[in-house]
């Protein structure tokens, strides 16, 4: 199956229907920031080799690593054979000069003289004002001008006023990231900034089309037989990224794959993909386990990590993994004993929600929004008895 091709906003271009999202590379003993170089370079270039023409980094992923991975793997002819996006760190920038700072360091890392595709990294109602009164579109205007960058974007994590805000703020945009799946129709941009974004000729990237992976994961019972009884058999990761294939407004949708697995089956996916493609039947099916996930209490934590570290120890990330797989084991109350011990195993005393002394800090830090310190009470109590 060969790879399809879309629209990009109004650029004289197609992009793959997948890009590469290289933030989950396959790591070394269990810490983020090491990379398994030969296997994620494998990875990568298998995607190009296979038709993938837009990959995906950014300053902080991997502990500021994969700008330099991607670097490497796009040695050798491949820088050639695709579009290359990274962001600016936002949170980071405390003057002017700070934008052609990070610019420069970051076109070190990867090795090459432009930037295809930059954008402004989550720009939220906090970080939209701090640009304007840094200038920041000024610079990257000129940076643009000396070659460094060719399109200007950002990714985004809030409400959609704020979106049509940011959009309608400037005519330098080209594209917009946002995140976008089938739980994920009324959150942040949703729908609505989906269609407004392609209403202004803007490319539309997604990210977070598995939810971090979460829609990928074995459901539940219940969830698994709502697949079972639909006429076409797929996967849930591939029903999750045919879900958003389907939308026309879409222009890539990024995965961040961790396995040469991944890859493959994703890059399959892609070839089967096309706007339009799934039938009344399918989208009813989507909309009921949609519906069940809603009531299994699904938290919609991604697995960014941007929430770490926690000053008192706490792993959300992890807490949270683990309630979601006690949520989809309801009804099952041996399996959901299961998931109580495996949190004990691998969550520590040092580690655990009981730590959590209601600081908020993550909260500032999470680009879903979620109300952190509510949702790891909530696992104090199922998981270690917390009143």
């Amino acid at each position: 199956m060969n790879m399809k091709y879309r629209n990009f906003g109004k650029l004289n271009w197609k992009v793959s229907a997948l890009g590469f999202g290289v933030m989950r590379l396959p790591t070394v003993g269990g810490d983020s920031s090491k990379i398994d170089e030969a296997e994620a370079i494998k990875m990568i270039r298998y995607a190009i080799d296979h038709g993938v023409n837009y990959i995906d980094t950014a300053y902080p992923y991997h502990g500021g690593n994969s700008e330099i991975l991607v670097g490497k793997a796009l040695k050798d002819g491949y820088r050639e054979k695709v579009r290359l996006a990274t962001k600016l760190p936002t949170w980071l920038l405390n003057s002017k000069e700070d934008t052609d700072k990070y610019l420069n360091e970051q076109l070190k890392k990867l090795e090459t003289e432009k930037i295809d595709f930059y954008l402004l990294h989550g720009l939220n109602k906090e970080r939209w004002p701090k640009m304007i009164n840094l200038n920041v579109i000024e610079c990257i205007d000129k940076a643009i001008s000396e070659g460094k960058i060719r399109y200007l974007g950002f990714s985004f994590h809030d409400d959609f006023s704020v979106l049509k805000e940011i959009i309608d703020s400037t005519n330098k945009w080209t594209f917009c990231q946002i995140q976008y799946n089938y739980m994920d129709t009324d959150f942040q941009a949703g729908t609505k900034g989906l269609k407004y974004i392609a209403s202004k000729g803007l490319g539309a990237v997604i990210m977070e089309p598995i939810a971090g992976g979460m829609l990928a994961l074995k459901p539940p019972t219940e969830i698994q037989k709502i697949w079972d009884d639909a006429k076409v058999k797929r996967t849930p990761a591939e029903w999750a990224l045919q879900w958003v294939w389907n939308q026309p407004e879409v222009s890539v949708v990024l995965s961040g794959m961790s396995t040469m697995g991944q890859v493959i089956e994703n890059v399959k996916s892609a070839g089967r993909s096309r706007p339009g493609k799934l039938t009344q039947d399918d989208l009813r099916t989507i909309a009921k386990v949609r519906e069940k996930y809603r009531e299994f209490g699904f938290i919609g934590c991604t697995g960014c990590r941007y929430c770490m570290p926690c000053p008192q120890g706490v792993n959300i990330p992890q807490i949270f993994a683990l309630s979601n797989e006690h949520g989809r084991k309801r009804g099952d109350s041996a399996m959901q004993a299961e998931v109580i011990k495996k949190y004990n195993e691998i969550i520590s005393a040092q580690n655990g929600a009981k730590n959590c002394v209601q600081c908020g800090q993550c909260e500032t830090k999470c680009p879903q929004k979620l109300p952190i310190r509510k949702l790891v009470a909530q696992a104090g109590r199922t998981f270690e008895g917390v009143k």
